[in-house]
């Protein structure tokens, strides 16, 4: 009975996406603290590029005896800015984005980062990453180098990762699928610099 209970305790609080600590103390999940986490992105085409920024909605991070083990987090596509251009060349830029030509937010207003594996590489805080992106509900498996430190009583973990956009159906000016695009080519590559802050 004892062990159904403690059972039942424990999935009640990670439904409620609470921090959890063992008795021994050597495991624990870690919210993000999405006031002070963000995710900057750069996108580039034959003639520039442009950056701009997008939140993390939720998420955490798990740790045992301070090691990274695991974590997820989900993004906010609504909150997609741009940083590089103001007015009404910056509002244009991010109505395309957010269009069917690009994400899609109305349909697929939420992306998702879901980590599989975690492989130190052999320093304190330095990390590959394996796991699973989802963006317009299609799911790629990505690889990264991460770096995690830890700041008072939480962890600040970072990481420049690149992505091929193609993976996740967005084509729009894709000289992957469409041919005699010529300056108007914008390359399949983007880079999504992710800062993560956990919280108490």
């Amino acid at each position: 009975m004892k062990n159904s209970f403690f059972s039942a305790l424990i999935a009640t609080i990670a439904l409620l996406g609470m921090s959890f600590t063992f008795a021994d103390g050597t495991s624990t999940t870690l919210n993000i603290d999405t006031q002070n986490s963000v995710i900057y992105w750069k996108g580039y085409k034959v003639t520039g590029e442009h950056a701009g920024v997008i939140n993390i909605k939720n998420g955490n991070l798990a740790f045992d005896k301070g090691v990274l083990t695991g974590g997820s987090f989900d993004i906010d596509m609504n909150t997609i800015t741009c940083t590089d251009m103001t007015g009404e060349y910056a509002d244009k830029l991010v109505g395309h984005l957010k269009s069917d030509d690009f994400f899609g937010v109305a349909t697929y207003p939420t992306s998702k980062f879901v980590i599989t594996k975690v492989v130190s590489r052999g320093k304190p805080g330095e990390y590959k990453i394996i796991g699973n992106l989802t963006i317009k509900n299609k799911t790629k498996e990505i690889k990264f180098d991460a770096n995690v430190k830890e700041s008072g009583a939480n962890y600040v973990a970072e990481a420049a990762i690149k992505i091929d956009r193609t993976d996740f159906d967005v084509r729009y000016g894709s000289g992957s699928f469409f041919d005699s695009l010529g300056d108007k080519t914008i390359y399949d590559e983007f880079d999504l610099n992710v800062k993560v802050v956990t919280k108490k």
